[in-house]
């Protein structure tokens, strides 16, 4: 049991200005494994007030004490790696082995990355008779999810602090406890008080608290799409600027002359990874009709192979979701498909064998699904994949882009060049062509409702600073 006690303001572990307490549930024992503050708006206030103090001096700092500063932050995730992979794998569900890679690793890679951003960013440019300056943005405060928690929390808090900005962190209440051992490690780091705040709680509380706090002079938001609109509508009182990276339904398209041997497992893999908990999942597959029945075979066989069970077993490829709810909504799309008329190829609504307790889902493919269902239209955050068949190329560009959402995507095909042109077609802020890997420096966010702004590498800093023409 961790139970944490106190939130992180003006340099100091401190207790909340209210009393609540809420539970973390591990998503595979369903037992509680640890408690932390119900965070106030007084909290959010005080920690507000600590980061906008702290910033005219974090501000004016060299970016080479900064980048030492993030390296230092680097160093001590490192150093607690295992221990902070275990906490997320009791948290959100994700296999032990990938969590330290992905979990762990590519937090790491995110704020190292910031270090070698502010050594070639070039922060003044002359333009004629002015000289164009960047300046870091202010007080930044950053609203994070749980699927990813420590990624997507070193996704903001790297760059803003890099970019000379302080801090005010509300992590999800969901898989909160890694963002302490977070600021347990920006405390040895040494940063000055204030440049980097903690509270937790609840999204109608913290997280709105900071989003119309008027000191307040960004957020960055992760999560669903509707909550990033009530994020979006509270920071337009105060004018402030909004970044956000939300919801997707990400279309896999696969053409005529893919190689299906190498496309069909690789998209099922790329639906299922943290057990279909990835906003940028392809979660649509799209594929000729003429090769449908090759399709269906192949993914219903990969299906089978991702083996439900403890995230610390050796055996096991698809953790739980989680949390109950969670479960209760991907079970309740299951049901919609199979109620809409679409094929069920394998998995279902049914408990995986064995796992009576734990927020388990089988891995689910539909095919035969229709453009217009909604388990084709709506984020169903599990592990379910939908196989939409179409006629012709044209046809399966119009699937792909006719959803509100448009964050990632993929593209398969034979012929490279042809496939890079309709990866262009999409309209989407990520397209992966032929399986191309994840890129932690390359720009992501989305278009339409899947979000504003860019995160990671150089476009991800960019959010985080002021532009001010000198005229001389």
């Amino acid at each position: 049991m961790e139970d944490r006690d106190k939130l992180f303001i003006d340099g100091s572990w401190v207790p909340s200005t209210g009393t609540g307490r809420l539970e973390v549930v591990n998503s595979t024992t369903e037992e509680v494994m640890g408690r932390i503050p119900e965070g106030t708006a007084e909290d959010v206030d005080k920690a507000v007030r600590a980061a906008a103090g702290a910033f005219p001096a974090w501000s004016k700092t060299s970016r080479e004490e900064r980048g030492k500063c993030l390296q230092r932050i680097v160093e001590g995730l490192q150093a607690r790696m295992a221990e902070i992979a275990t906490t997320i794998s009791g948290e959100v569900g994700m296999p032990f082995s990938l969590s330290q890679m992905i979990q762990v690793g590519l937090p790491m890679m995110d704020i190292g990355a910031m270090a070698q951003v502010l050594d070639e960013f070039p922060w003044e440019e002359q333009l004629g008779s002015s000289l164009v300056v960047r300046e870091p943005i202010g007080v930044v405060g950053c609203i994070t999810p749980w699927n990813y928690p420590l990624h997507q929390i070193a996704a903001k808090v790297g760059p803003a602090l890099a970019a000379g900005c302080t801090v005010v962190l509300k992590p999800s209440e969901v898989a909160p406890l890694n963002a302490f051992a977070l600021a347990e490690v920006i405390e040895e780091a040494g940063l000055p008080a204030g440049v980097f705040n903690l509270v937790t709680g609840v999204g109608p509380v913290v997280g709105e608290a900071i989003a119309s706090h008027p000191l307040v002079d960004m957020v960055s938001f992760t999560g669903s799409t509707r909550a990033g609109r009530r994020v979006a509508q509270l920071a337009a009182e105060t004018i402030k600027k909004v970044a956000l990276e939300l919801g997707g339904k990400s279309a896999n398209v696969i053409l005529e002359d893919a190689d299906l041997a190498k496309a069909v497992p690789d998209g099922v893999a790329k639906c299922f990874l943290n057990s279909g908990q990835t906003c940028s999942a392809l979660t649509r597959m799209i594929v000729p009709r003429s090769r449908l029945a090759e399709v269906e075979q192949l993914a219903a066989a990969t299906a089978a192979a991702f083996t439900p069970g403890d995230p610390f077993a050796d055996t096991t490829r698809l953790g739980p979701l989680v949390s109950a709810a969670q479960r209760d909504r991907v079970r309740n799309y299951i049901t919609t498909g199979i109620d809409e008329g679409a094929k069920l190829l394998t998995g279902g609504v049914e408990t995986p064998e064995g796992l009576d307790k734990g927020f388990f889902v089988r891995p689910t493919v539909f095919s035969e699904v229709r453009p217009d269902m909604a388990i084709a239209q709506e984020e169903i955050f599990g592990p379910v994949l939908v196989i939409i068949p179409y006629d012709t190329e044209d046809e399966a560009v119009e699937i792909a882009n006719g959803t509100v959402y448009g964050l990632a995507g993929g593209v398969w095909g034979g012929d490279p060049e042809r496939a890079k042109a309709v990866a262009r077609q999409l309209r989407t802020g990520q397209v992966e062509v032929n399986g191309g890997a994840f890129n932690p420096i390359a720009p992501f966010g989305g278009y339409k409702q899947s979000g504003v702004g860019r995160e990671l590498g150089k476009f991800g800093f960019e959010e985080f600073l002021e532009v001010k023409s000198l005229q001389l």
